[in-house]
């Protein structure tokens, strides 16, 4: 069966109009039972596209389509190590200034099938190696005569393919939009030579065979290095470098020692609680092989002594004690197993925030210890959007800024309106367009460590802020088996840190940021309850201060409950919670419900709810919840959840649960997509709202002066200012004797930084 060996997705970007997916189901159409994904100079979707072939029964063929100066080609792997050649080859062609694909296959080719229409890369090649593994490429419909003389001259094999970039001729128009994109021109001026050639599109094999039928041995050498090329892939396996070059022993010995010393600095005294949650977890760290990973983060954490340990990583006692997280588990209830459970495939995922200004510095602590090739930041894959699909082809027709924000809103706000010529048209292929790749760029904080050469796994770039960066977003890195930790700036952090630096200078007061646990505190706990909270922490925008003020609580527990539940599509949810906090009567849905719920009213509010509630009610594994709270939290969750919605009702209905109750539990489940958080990170994030607002309570004018020096946070700096006011702040205007280049806030008094003057900057 004749399989596609030179094919590229939309990841070849702005060029290839189909989808991994489309790819793989126009293999499954055509009867073909194997397929080879070669975006140009990168391997961009290539996890995806395992998983897609996984999923359809198809076998993936891993390859890129290789462009340098000095030569193309088409490089397909032999076997895993030819894979991670591919990744080598890739990661010098972005990384290496005078990088030649001719002197490098001259030199190792080892483990690489070749592929190329470039004669002179073929001589070259050819000259140096030889044949072996090394094909010409045949395309249909294209003059083939000087390849074909080449190949019967030296022995070497005509290889089939069609070098394919779209599904069908239809998908031209596509392609040229992509191409104008690209060159950022009109497309009155692109020119039809920068296109490829309309033939370029997923034939069968039968139209293969007719329009080659000169040359029929290239079909049949397609099929025969094809079968030689079934190889097959496995991903997840957990890569992760050892912590000081310890043995495991050494390592388990280390965490263990570290954490009953951190226990005891955090208890006081080791009770049997503590004790049992200790040796639960670091049982199950041992078993899943995550110690290192333990150290180090705890080893990255050391470098700051201001962190906020977030996310699922917090619902860990082990990550409480080791000082990696502040908010104590077993007091507040965190599932561990939102974190970890014994048959959770996926690795540790810590998210730490560092004050913004000092997470620069951790970067470079991780990159200096251990090296631009073992460790590197993950990028995003920039797609696009509505709004900037739209600016893209309206730019390419040839409109003008005005004119376009001006249609662009109007088309938003009323979508289904009939549009005069050319806007029709523009919108229609905006609509197409959208979640294209277009480009990468730095993820917000994921780094990736691995115990030897990131290049053996994923290929790398240069970012343009200069980092390396891996090929891959953070889903493909977590699910290749990557284990990410996300160094992110938090500029409350900062705030805090500023807050007690002045408060210590003005009053000789010295607060330590890791006692600081105002959660207690009458006086905060009062000005939260009263929503006054500009400036403090995660809480300050018009909806949180209003749930605030609705609900009439300051206390840590429900501050926590509001974290969570204030996002967007929960937005019917919230009201009902708040007639419930004050009295509603109300019952749980189902009574397996009512002990999961307990603490929020009856109500969803966090990730391991969804978890708990497909558990009790559908009969869920801990693994398959787990899988139905990451489908919910995907970019496009309508692809994956409806075959958790299945098992859902089945299971739901296997356990004779009434089916108006599994509805509405589903619809409860579904306000969870996209944008959710775990209890773990809206309890961690709740503790820096409670620091925050413990020193607006305090000390006024030294929060407010951090606030405004750190950037702010939701509001300007004239908002902030506005706000001090009202807090019986006077503002003292900028004075060259006494100001300092930053804000600073002494006796309700707040004296303007120099900061705040135009065109003034600090290094004079």
């Amino acid at each position: 069966m004749f399989t596609h060996l030179h094919c590229h997705s939309y990841f070849s970007m702005l060029r290839g109009t189909i989808s991994p997916e489309e790819l793989v189901l126009l293999t499954v159409k055509h009867k073909m039972h194997s397929l080879a994904m070669t975006d140009w100079n990168g391997l961009y979707g290539w996890v995806e596209f395992v998983q897609i072939c996984e999923h359809y029964g198809i076998l993936p063929i891993c390859g890129v389509d290789m462009q340098s100066q000095d030569g193309s080609a088409v490089l397909l792997a032999k076997d895993f190590k030819g894979y991670e050649r591919i990744c080598r080859i890739i990661s010098d062609r972005h990384l290496e200034k005078n990088f030649s694909l001719i002197q490098t296959l001259k030199e190792d080719r080892e483990h690489l099938v070749i592929l190329s229409r470039d004669l002179n890369l073929l001589e070259n090649v050819f000259q140096q190696t030889g044949k072996r593994d090394l094909y010409v490429e045949i395309l249909p419909l294209e003059e083939n005569l000087p390849w074909i003389q080449f190949a019967r001259k030296n022995g070497v094999k005509p290889i089939a393919t069609n070098d394919v970039y779209f599904k069908d001729t239809s998908e031209l128009p596509l392609h040229r939009l992509l191409r104008a994109i690209d060159q950022n021109t009109k497309l009155s001026r692109f020119s039809s030579r920068d296109c490829i050639s309309p033939q370029r599109f997923f034939c069968d094999e039968k139209w293969m065979r007719a329009k080659l039928s000169y040359v029929p041995e290239a079909v049949e050498n397609a099929i025969e290095l094809t079968e030689s090329l079934e190889i097959r892939w496995s991903l997840g396996e957990t890569i992760f470098p050892p912590f000081a070059e310890f043995s495991d022993p050494e390592a388990y010995f280390t965490l263990r020692w570290k954490c009953y010393q951190g226990a005891l600095r955090r208890y006081g005294k080791l009770t049997s609680a503590v004790k049992e949650r200790l040796e639960y977890e670091l049982g199950i760290i041992r078993k899943k092989g995550f110690t290192h990973y333990f150290l180090v983060v705890d080893d990255i954490v050391r470098q700051a002594p201001r962190t906020c340990g977030r996310g699922s990583v917090a619902a860990s006692i082990v990550s409480y004690c080791l000082g990696i997280t502040h908010v104590d588990p077993i007091q507040h209830r965190l599932f561990f197993e939102r974190f970890l459970n014994p048959d959770r495939k996926d690795p540790p995922d810590a998210d730490i925030d560092f004050p913004w200004d000092e997470r620069d510095f951790i970067l470079d602590y991780i990159f200096k210890k251990y090296g631009p090739t073992r460790a590197a930041m993950v990028c995003n894959h920039v797609r696009l959007q509505p709004h900037s699909s739209v600016r893209e082809v309206a730019k390419i027709w040839g409109f003008t800024d005005p004119q376009i924000t001006k249609l662009t809103e109007k088309w938003f706000r009323f979508p289904l309106e009939r549009w005069p010529e050319p806007w029709d048209q523009i919108f229609s292929w905006a609509e197409r367009l959208a979640d294209y790749p277009r480009h990468l760029s730095v993820h917000a904080g994921g780094v990736v460590i691995v115990p030897d050469d990131l290049r053996r796994y994923v290929p790398l770039q240069r970012a343009a802020k200069g980092v390396n960066i891996i090929q891959w977003e953070k889903d493909q890195t977590e699910d290749f088996g990557l284990v990410k930790i996300d160094i992110l700036g938090n500029r409350s952090l900062a705030v805090v840190r500023d807050a007690l630096q002045e408060v210590e200078k003005n009053t000789g007061e010295k607060i330590e940021y890791e006692n600081l646990d105002p959660t207690q505190d009458p006086l905060t706990q009062e000005m939260l309850k009263r929503g006054e909270t500009m400036g403090v922490f995660y809480v300050e925008s018009p909806a949180t201060r209003l749930l605030q003020k609705k609900a009439g609580r300051g206390d840590y527990e429900h501050l926590v409950i509001h974290s969570s539940i204030i996002r967007p599509a929960s937005h019917r949810y919230i009201n009902e919670y708040v007639e419930r906090l004050h009295g509603k009567p109300y019952a749980p849905l189902h009574p397996l419900m009512g002990e999961i719920l307990e603490d929020s009213y009856g109500l969803m509010v966090y990730q391991e709810d969804v978890t708990k509630t497909a558990m009790a009610l559908a009969g869920f594994s801990a693994v398959e919840g787990d899988g139905l709270r990451k489908a919910l939290s995907k970019k496009r969750p309508e692809k994956w959840l409806p075959q958790y919605q299945q098992q859902f009702f089945q299971g739901a209905l296997a356990r004779d649960v009434e089916l108006p109750i599994i509805e509405a539990a589903w619809q409860m489940i579904q306000s969870f997509a996209g944008y959710s958080f775990c209890k773990p990170h809206s309890a961690s994030y709740a503790l820096v709202s409670f620091q925050s607002a413990f020193l607006r309570a305090h000390y006024p004018a030294e929060f407010m002066a951090a606030v405004i020096s750190n950037g702010g946070g939701f509001y300007s700096t004239f908002a902030y200012l506005s706000e001090a006011r009202r807090m019986g702040l006077t503002i003292l205007p900028p004075d060259i004797n006494l100001s300092e280049i930053h804000y600073r806030g002494q006796e309700h008094q707040l004296r303007t930084g120099l900061m705040q003057l135009k065109g003034v900057r600090e290094a004079w």
